[in-house]
């Protein structure tokens, strides 16, 4: 294969890469109902290891595991994100005077 062969590859690659994150945040939007509704923190740092070790364990390389846990923790960053704004939707809206020490978040 030449390089272009390569690149389409990567761009097939990378459609698969976004429906399969689409659906890692659909999964990680009805998580943070289920939070909103039994009081569960967002941050939660046992559940987050066992997701690290759980794609350590099945990486077969050539992604170095230091590589890969820094893109899943970019990725756990984003999920927490969608699941904030899924127990408080109103973030969006919030003012400069508000403060991340907010009591009806917890993170």
């Amino acid at each position: 294969m030449d390089i272009a062969d390569w690149r389409r590859k990567i761009d097939e690659i990378d459609r698969k890469l976004v429906e399969l994150l689409n659906q890692r945040a659909q999964a990680a939007q009805e998580i943070g109902r289920l939070k909103r509704n039994t009081k569960m923190p967002i941050y939660e740092p046992d559940r987050e290891r066992a997701v690290f070790d759980n794609v350590r364990q099945v990486s077969q390389g050539p992604l170095p595991e230091r590589d890969l846990t820094q893109i899943y923790e970019r990725i756990m960053d984003v999920m927490r994100k969608i699941q904030k704004e899924e127990i408080v939707p109103q973030a969006k809206s919030r003012t400069a005077a508000d403060t991340e020490l907010d009591s009806d978040v917890n993170d």
